[in-house]
């Protein structure tokens, strides 16, 4: 067997997946932290930049959709009960599964690049947890946050999207 072959095997072996996820895992976590230690607003409430979803975009490209979706899923849980409370949970599990949604079907239909991938999630990120929002105030007027929401997604994607990328071309 070449060793070109046994380097490719062992890339794609469950144990190096497992390892994958986990190091994706614990970066989206250290992320998680810093971005929770940033004071970073701009007078609108749910403006962030997203620092934990980098590890969510090379996962999706470099592990696979299931792995990927694991890997936001036990980062939204796990950073909600460290840095936050139930209702930060509830609002990330929103955000976070519908820009995962999002993600998963634009990238599998082949249409965008991996920045145009990060700017649907950071977009669709907003929404859902706009969404949310409005039910929990039980009005729809929160919804005037929508076009300021819907730039700071684009923004936040493409860079995140830009990260991810030159990680996606530096570990093939």
């Amino acid at each position: 067997m070449s060793r070109l072959h046994m380097d490719h095997q062992r890339k794609n072996s469950p144990i190096s997946t497992v390892a994958g996820m986990g190091m994706l895992l614990a970066f989206a976590l250290i992320l998680s932290y810093v971005e929770s230690l940033i004071p970073f607003s701009f007078g609108i409430p749910g403006i962030k930049l997203g620092l934990a979803n980098l590890a969510v975009v090379v996962g999706l490209y470099l592990l696979g959709t299931k792995e990927a979706f694991l890997i936001d899923f036990t980062r939204i849980l796990l950073a909600g009960f460290l840095f936050g409370n139930l209702y930060s949970i509830l609002y990330s599990l929103a955000g976070g599964m519908g820009s995962f949604l999002v993600m998963a079907l634009s990238k599998r239909s082949n249409a965008f690049s991996v920045k145009g991938v990060s700017m649907a999630g950071g977009v669709s990120h907003n929404a859902a947890q706009l969404a949310v929002a409005a039910l929990v105030v039980e009005t729809g007027s929160i919804l005037y946050y929508f076009p300021a929401l819907l730039v700071a997604g684009l923004l936040t994607g493409f860079l995140i999207g830009v990260i991810a990328e030159q990680v996606e071309r530096r570990t093939i």
